[in-house]
């Protein structure tokens, strides 16, 4: 069932989005070469705790604030005081928050110090995947609009592969509420966007295959390419008005974005 938010319960999942983009702002430029995923998350969950919220996650059994994802594990890498982000890296941070009742999700790739121009490449796709997929998010249109935007407009035309077992979802009350948002075309469920609506819309896109493995070396929660090749992931939470779409996590929301 599709739980439509009221003006009050907007307000609420608003600011704990604010709260979110403020963390996330303040956390990307620490994540550099030699430090550990247990540190980025450390500096999360203080972050969270400070600002009176909890992490999302834990109410899901997931060991950590953040997941934090690299190169090849496309979602759910559990933090490790053993991994260690190097120069080259992209890091994929996907952090939520409940503050007081209200979620925030969202979802960012930082990319350390000398990546490549392919895998340079592989993010910028992934972030105008986004953006197109956000733009189809409007009164009227029906949730495959979001998920061809995704998988046409951006990601097929540069032969990446779309991930399709995981997908974006409804947010705001719970971590995961209906409608689910596929980041490709599908057979399922179809409504129509109305206002009142909160959705994660998150493309995860990669350089080789769309398929994908669960379990790797590091833990049996992270989620990896099955063909080793490197993957992207960007989300934002967007609440849907009758005349527009608003991005509740965006980080310019203060003028503050280190995304730029």
């Amino acid at each position: 069932m599709i739980r439509l938010k009221n003006d009050s319960q907007i307000i609420g999942i608003r600011k704990s989005c604010h709260e979110l983009a403020d963390l996330f702002n303040e956390i990307i430029p620490r994540v550099k070469p030699g430090v550990s995923t247990k540190e980025i998350d450390d500096w999360c969950v203080e972050f969270v705790r400070k600002h009176g919220g909890k992490p999302a996650w834990h109410a899901e059994g997931f060991p950590g604030c953040a997941c934090i994802s690299i190169n090849e594990q496309v979602i759910h890498g559990v933090p490790s005081k053993h991994r260690i982000v190097q120069d080259g890296d992209i890091v994929s941070l996907d952090i939520g928050i409940d503050l007081n009742g209200y979620i925030s999700d969202s979802t960012h790739t930082v990319l350390v110090g000398n990546v490549k121009p392919v895998h340079q490449k592989l993010c910028r796709v992934t972030r105008e995947s986004l953006l197109a997929g956000i733009d189809a998010c409007r009164v009227g249109n029906r949730i495959s609009d979001i998920s061809k935007a995704v998988y046409h407009v951006c990601a097929e035309q540069n032969g990446y592969g779309v991930v399709y077992d995981y997908c974006g979802h409804g947010v705001g009350l719970e971590v995961h509420e209906d409608p689910t948002i596929p980041n490709c075309p599908s057979h399922g469920p179809n409504p129509r966007i109305q206002a009142g609506m909160v959705l994660a819309i998150e493309p995860m896109i990669n350089e080789g295959t769309d398929d994908v493995i669960t379990g790797d070396k590091h833990s049996e929660w992270t989620v990896v390419t099955a063909d080793g090749s490197w993957s992207c992931h960007e989300e934002h939470t967007v609440a849907v008005f009758p005349d527009h779409t608003e991005i509740l996590t965006d980080l310019d929301y203060n003028g503050n974005s280190c995304l730029k």
